[in-house]
């Protein structure tokens, strides 16, 4: 079980040590306290998969925003466009799969992303300009579990 401090400090957490990254395989825990997004409202070449282990949050998916749940599962293909928001009152805790080795990345505008805080205000490729002041969502140590 992850400690509630772990849970509240919001930041995502690798689930892969250093010396441990798998080639083709990307999976990350993800701390999302409300109202935090896992990441910046994006599509890419890669598809991802996401299981809400613990709490509430908000996807947003091709400009919709879909509530979800413990145990609501999101499967995104190839250049879906998307972002998860922690929701509820407390925080949620997010497993994040998705394949590794793919180039294509954009971070198009939406307005339910911005109205989150999840979004950009002008389209990009760049991930340096999409993140641009948004330490939280830099990786830190894994959770205690």
């Amino acid at each position: 079980m992850v400690s509630e401090a772990t849970i509240e400090d919001g930041v995502p957490r690798g689930f892969e040590g250093d010396d441990a990254r798998f080639a083709e395989l990307g999976i990350n825990l993800n701390v999302l306290p409300p109202g935090k997004p896992m990441a910046m409202y994006h599509e890419e070449e890669a598809e991802e998969a996401f299981l809400v282990l613990r709490g509430e949050c908000l996807l947003i998916v091709e400009g919709q925003e879909r509530p979800l749940r413990q145990w609501d599962f999101v499967f995104c293909p190839p250049w879906t466009k998307h972002v998860i928001v922690g929701a509820g009152s407390g925080p949620s805790l997010v497993l994040a799969v998705g394949a590794r080795g793919k180039r294509g990345l954009n971070y198009p505008v939406d307005d339910a992303a911005i109205r989150h805080g999840a979004g950009v205000g002008e389209e990009t490729t760049e991930p340096a300009k999409a993140y641009a002041g948004l330490s939280r969502l830099q990786p830190g140590p894994p959770p205690e579990l």
